[in-house]
């Protein structure tokens, strides 16, 4: 594409307006090569610009000058994201049900749909049009799925589960796997509490590899619209997870957690059960919280509390050594 064409599209300003330049695809910015075009989030990447090989870059309006052509906007990486799209088409997968499928008669599956080999669908599921189940995708029974869904590769749905439109489950994804429930018995032995509820996933939801949402012991889980959760993510029994929140990397919800509105919990997060988190909050990585905590607030540590005290109590700590020879020195000449 011509990158004119490009930057209509994007609704990104081209400079020099004039510039004629034709992109075949995107690149990273410290191994492109001529013909792609590639981006820069802020002007800390000033200096990778200038040496970059690149034909042209997306960059923030206030983004340093460069010698090549460039696509000014207002959020580079949103408009990155839209150029891959552009320009990287995804394969599409043959519509259809292969022969190896195994799906109850009494399965109801969209017009439009991809259903691949050895792909297992039980009684009474239905999935919407436009569907696509890639090899050893298995839909327990009684299970309801809207349109556009896209599971790939060894995705499990089980039993009474409901999903909306559009969602996306990467490789090994488990929905409605049992919860952690076991009660001591007269003797002292673990006994199983059943879990009969259900996972209730929203619309435009994203779950990538090897995460796992438990289903309810009673009542549902449930994960808000557009809300995107990262690998290896654990959500338990009876949480609700507000939309568009984001789970990154091995996070971590016992049972009952409630996770409000546009919530970040970074990598390896760790939320103790029955808590509420408010909407709008911001867990750094590897925190462990241990109560309630309000809406707007950004905490850190283990146990987690505000992310300024945190980090001069972080400072402090790095300063203990010369503090503690300071005080015995002290102590010794008194």
């Amino acid at each position: 594409m011509k990158l004119k064409e490009i930057a209509d599209k994007l609704g990104a300003r081209l400079d020099p307006p004039d510039a004629d330049v034709e992109i075949s695809s995107v690149g990273a910015i410290e191994s492109a090569r001529p013909g792609q075009i590639t981006f820069a989030v802020s002007s800390k990447y000033a200096p990778m610009a200038r040496n970059t090989g690149a034909s042209a870059l997306i960059v923030e309006e206030k983004f340093p000058a460069l010698d090549k052509p460039a696509l000014r906007t207002r959020n580079p990486q949103f408009a990155y994201a839209r150029a891959v799209e552009l320009l990287h088409s995804q394969p599409q997968e043959k519509r259809g049900i292969h022969p190896t499928a195994v799906i109850d008669p009494s399965a109801r599956i969209g017009p439009n749909s991809s259903i691949g080999a050895c792909v297992v669908i039980g009684a009474d599921a239905e999935i919407g049009e436009g569907c696509t189940l890639l090899p050893h995708v298995v839909i327990y029974r009684d299970v309801k799925i809207g349109k556009n869904f896209f599971a790939h590769a060894h995705v499990s749905v089980r039993e009474n589960c409901v999903i909306g439109n559009n969602v996306l489950l990467h490789n090994g994804v488990v929905i409605g796997s049992d919860g952690f429930g076991f009660a001591k018995d007269d003797s002292g032995s673990w006994y199983k509490i059943p879990q009969v509820g259900r996972v209730v996933i929203e619309d435009n939801v994203e779950i990538q590899a090897n995460s796992c949402i438990d289903r309810a012991s009673l009542g549902e889980t449930r994960i808000g619209r557009n809300t995107k959760i990262d690998n290896l993510t654990h959500v338990a029994h009876n949480c609700a997870v507000g939309e568009n929140s984001m789970l990154c990397a091995q996070v971590g919800l016992a049972g009952s957690t409630e996770i409000g509105k546009n919530v970040i919990l970074a990598g390896q997060v760790g939320v103790a059960g029955h808590c509420k988190i408010g909407d709008g909050v911001i867990v750094t990585a590897q925190s462990g919280t241990h109560g309630d905590i309000p809406a707007g607030a950004m905490i850190s540590g283990s146990p987690a509390f505000d992310h300024k005290q945190w980090l001069r109590s972080v400072t402090a700590f790095t300063k203990l050594p010369e503090l503690a020879r300071a005080l015995r020195g002290k102590t010794n000449k008194e």
